[in-house]
């Protein structure tokens, strides 16, 4: 598996520089952090979720995960079990069939509503559970996190990885007299586990909820004071260089378009002088799916240290993945401080010669980039992220 698997051989070279690298379940822990891309969600209710993956439907998927908590009502728990454990076993036979390998399945994903839903599971999928990368844990708390995380370890070996992905989306996280001594409690916590923590994820709508607010199409979620504010802090002490994780960018909730106040995010000038009349009109199109919106916010995300992002529509996945891909100056600058590294400078002119490359004040974001660019890839210098945007056209979902 890997990122932009359905470009041609002549199409990744024509547009990276180097290229995306393969990677799965087994990849070590580090850099598969960084392979989450765009996180499809999907209800454990839907029917042949196994058929889905066999036949690729949803282009450019990399990871996924089937929800068993907020996306199933209270009624159809039961239900959706035993559906998720009957899919999981098809998917199972048909890699004993040779129809799939291991190594091409998605990076797949639980998201379970308790330790004993988990068990329940575990007892009825039995070896089937190797067709799973791990689980998801919603509201996550310090109360409750360390048992599934010793859950979590108890599977996780050599040869059958198993990770867990904390939701940070609790009333204790967000509001502000209990966020700090709340977020440093789960760091303290993830930390004690850390080979078994793959991403740490925000739970924006859950959030959101908590306060009767929910975000329009026109806004990101850094335009919402309580979410921007208590983003910045999960930022503050899940990316610090001493003992950093990935986190991954809050889900993106429209995928169609509808009446607009204020102003498209995507200006025009660079449309018409990149692609001409033909640029203008794809801009169009990428407003009228509001997927304006969802390229300012992941450009957001990214500025911000975030990788990847949950999305729920497969019109979603090869935006979010073409903007997380490494520009060509990105990698040049990380590469240069990385080999500069050896005391014998402080500072540098860039190679563009446009900024200054300080050693030691950027080295950890250039160890951060290169880690990035071995699975997203980097682009040739005179290609852009829209471009890759544009490759595809993107808008054929219905």
């Amino acid at each position: 598996m890997r990122f932009f698997s359905y470009f041609y051989d002549d199409e990744l070279e024509h547009f990276f520089y180097q290229k995306p690298q393969d990677f799965n379940k087994y990849t070590n822990r580090e850099l598969l952090a960084f392979g989450l891309g765009a996180t499809l969600y999907m209800p454990a209710t839907r029917p042949n979720i196994h058929q889905e993956i066999l036949s690729n439907k949803h282009v450019g998927l990399t990871s996924l995960v089937i929800d068993l908590e907020d996306a199933v009502g209270d009624k159809e728990v039961e239900t959706a079990e035993q559906s998720l454990i009957k899919e999981l076993i098809k998917l199972d036979e048909e890699l004993d069939k040779g129809f799939i390998s291991l190594t091409d399945l998605p990076l797949m994903f639980v998201r379970i509503r308790s330790l004993e839903q988990l068990q329940r599971i575990l007892v009825q999928v039995e070896e089937s559970i190797r067709i799973l990368t791990g689980v998801v844990l919603p509201k996550f708390s310090p109360e409750t996190g360390e048992e599934l995380l010793k859950e979590v370890h108890r599977i996780h070996s050599e040869h059958h990885p198993f990770y867990a992905m904390p939701i940070l989306e609790t009333a204790r996280v967000i509001q502000k007299e209990t966020r700090i001594k709340e977020l440093l409690a789960i760091k303290a916590l993830t930390d004690d586990y850390k080979e078994n923590v793959l991403n740490i994820r925000i739970g924006a709508t859950d959030f959101c909820g908590l306060y009767g607010i929910r975000r329009s199409a026109e806004s990101a979620v850094y335009d919402i004071a309580v979410l921007r504010d208590t983003i910045s802090d999960i930022i503050n002490i899940f990316q610090r260089h001493d003992s950093p994780y990935i986190v991954s960018g809050p889900v993106w909730e429209y995928f169609s378009s509808g009446d607009r106040i204020l102003k498209p995010q995507l200006r025009q000038t660079p449309f018409r002088e990149r692609y001409g009349e033909e640029g203008v009109k794809w801009r169009k199109q990428l407003i009228n799916q509001h997927l304006d919106g969802l390229i300012q916010e992941v450009m957001m995300d990214v500025a911000n240290g975030l990788t990847g992002k949950t999305i729920i529509h497969p019109t979603h996945i090869k935006v979010v993945q073409a903007l997380n891909v490494v520009t060509h100056e990105e990698y040049i600058d990380a590469m240069n401080i990385v080999n500069a590294a050896t005391g014998e400078v402080g500072v540098m002119k860039s190679k563009f010669s446009n900024k200054m490359n300080e050693i030691k004040p950027h080295f950890y974001w250039a160890q951060k980039t290169i880690l990035k660019s071995k699975l997203y890839g980097v682009l040739h210098e005179d290609v852009t992220n829209l471009d890759l945007i544009k490759k595809e056209g993107y808008l054929s979902y219905s």
